[in-house]
């Protein structure tokens, strides 16, 4: 009997600390769990680090509560111990972050093996993780467009995505996007269910 489960992971930098674009992620997570009708988030140890967490039947949020840019090895962390308990072949990991090429609240499910884009909290946890070593389990990425601004340069768009969010921002993230990201999430499902499921 296929029973799928899923660890959804969100990248940020650490909430309340840094409310901004950077932290869409952990934004529209938090809206996530109401759309999925999640127990509200807790803070719990996994992967060796105290950790906000909803987990349900078939979801794990988890809000990563490292700096961005260094996220990969406590993502590693928590897949491992999850895929220890938990058939791999019935587990997969969903990564939720912001994405700076799509408007803001914008959702879109990304391929694993599609190019980070210069995103550090990717390539983090693609230097941390491989699917590889775990080729029965799904893995794919959830890109939530924060808008960019019209200058490309580097200052200036670290700028824009650390700078403290507006409320209008922060409500698109977490009452609209969510409602995308569940429907990603279905997306998958049926897709894995149909390989799963000759």
């Amino acid at each position: 009997m296929f029973n799928p489960r899923f660890l959804v992971v969100s990248l940020g930098n650490p909430l309340p600390k840094y409310e901004s674009l950077h932290s869409a992620g952990h934004f529209a997570l938090h809206g996530l769990a109401k759309i999925l009708r999640q127990p509200p988030f807790s803070e719990a140890t996994l992967g060796r680090q105290k950790c906000l967490v909803s987990h349900g039947p078939k979801y794990t949020l988890v809000q990563s509560p490292t700096l961005m840019n260094v996220s990969g090895p406590f993502v590693a962390r928590i897949w491992q111990e999850m895929a220890r308990q938990t058939d791999p072949a019935s587990l997969s990991l969903v990564i939720v972050h912001d994405e700076l090429e799509k408007d803001l609240g914008v959702v879109r499910l990304t391929p694993w093996d599609r190019s980070p884009r210069g995103h550090n909290g990717i390539k983090s946890v693609k230097k941390s993780l491989s699917q590889e070593k775990y080729p029965q389990s799904p893995f794919a990425r959830i890109a939530v467009g924060i808008g960019r601004p019209d200058a490309r340069d580097a200052a200036t768009v670290s700028k824009y995505v650390l700078a403290k969010i507006s409320g209008e921002q922060r409500r698109v993230l977490e009452d609209t996007a969510p409602l995308d990201i569940a429907r990603r999430l279905v997306e998958l499902e049926d897709e894995w269910r149909a390989q799963a499921e000759p």
